[in-house]
């Protein structure tokens, strides 16, 4: 007869508690991996975290495959017809092309210029989309280079950039050759006229050899600026050739918030872009339903003036010249591209309230 010695009874408690903690460790390990892939998920659906503080939101911009279109590329944005924020580069002077450097890199595509020394440093944001683009990797259609031209009233006299002796339209073509040259391009997204001229007649000459440029494929489309008249601004699409598609206005109170015009816009299909959005409406942005909304939102109150007038349909400019800013801009941007909801109409009609637009 064979004695077969039984397990002495502390191995067979070891043996058991080691097994029962390998079994926890892999529950433990499983669940951790499924965390992981759900927070990865969650990052690649809404493509940033915000906190409510302007100047202390965190970006997470989620690299995208190679071999697929950036969604963060002007061309994306265009053809997804959601709303987006243009950087503006008004008053930079030489600190221009490290500040739309620092915009691209931030996430901005849309850039908004002027061929006009008094006020803008053309060449400065030629060099810097330039230096931002071979940085990261991305090409001239990744971006919107929008720029104007601005008529001798609007000139610094010692700065023209063309000859002040020419005909109007002579004027006009140097200006444009001009603004390829310092946006380091051979074509513009966007040529927009800074402002109509003394009559309209000056005007339609300027459009007129506008048209010419679309028709020679050196622009894509054309647009108007400073316009708060109705019945000019309805007059010139009447009589063009080609349309505008952009109408870039101040975005304040002594001219009615533009809102005939901005009506207008949205029923001939006219891009309305919105400047001056933050400082002509700081009472209202600095109240406390705005800032409660903000918080509730996620958002900084400047930011959510940003959502306010993409809710609308519109786009926005934004002009900041800190980086941290320049990512919250963005981030918000980027939620309303990933096809978030960020306002619901009660929303959107409380801030209008705040503000005193009449929709």
């Amino acid at each position: 007869m064979v004695i077969v010695n039984p397990t002495p009874r502390k191995t067979r408690r070891y043996k058991s508690t080691l097994t029962a903690v390998i079994v926890v460790s892999a529950v433990i390990c499983i669940a951790w991996l499924i965390a992981l892939s759900l927070i990865s998920k969650s990052i690649e659906k809404d493509g940033s975290k915000t906190t409510t503080l302007r100047g202390q939101i965190q970006s997470v911009l989620v690299e995208q495959p190679k071999g697929t279109m950036n969604k963060q590329s002007a061309k994306y944005m265009l053809q997804s017809k959601l709303p987006y924020i243009v950087y503006g580069t008004a008053w930079k002077k030489d600190a221009t092309a490290s500040l739309v450097s620092k915009a691209v890199e931030s996430g901005f595509r849309f850039i908004d210029t002027a061929c006009q020394p008094k006020h803008y440093n053309e060449a400065g944001v030629g060099e810097g989309w330039k230096e931002a683009a071979a940085k990261l990797g991305l090409t001239r259609s990744d971006f919107f280079l929008q720029t104007k031209f601005t008529s001798l009233d609007g000139q610094d006299p010692n700065k023209i950039p063309y000859d002040e002796l020419e005909m109007l339209e002579e004027q006009v073509k140097q200006s444009l050759a001009k603004s390829l040259e310092n946006l380091q391009t051979d074509y513009i997204d966007s040529l927009v006229m800074h402002s109509p001229m003394r009559s309209y007649e000056e005007t339609l000459r300027v459009w007129r050899v506008f048209e010419s440029f679309v028709e020679e494929n050196k622009v894509r489309q054309l647009g108007l600026a400073n316009c708060y008249d109705q019945k000019t601004f309805l007059r010139l699409y009447e009589d063009s050739h080609i349309k505008p598609k952009v109408l870039q206005n101040r975005f304040y109170s002594q001219s009615g918030f533009d809102t005939e015009l901005r009506d207008l816009c949205d029923a001939y299909g006219v891009t309305y872009q919105s400047f001056w959005t933050l400082s002509a409406n700081r009472e209202a942005i600095k109240s406390r339903e705005w800032k409660a909304m903000a918080l509730n939102k996620n958002l900084s109150p400047q930011t959510l003036m940003y959502a306010y007038m993409m809710s609308l349909g519109h786009t926005p400019l934004s002009g900041t010249t800190d980086v941290t800013h320049m990512k919250e801009d963005v981030d918000i941007m980027m939620r309303f591209q990933n096809g978030e909801e960020v306002l619901s109409k009660d929303d959107v009609e409380t801030l209008s309230s705040l503000l005193g637009v009449q929709e």
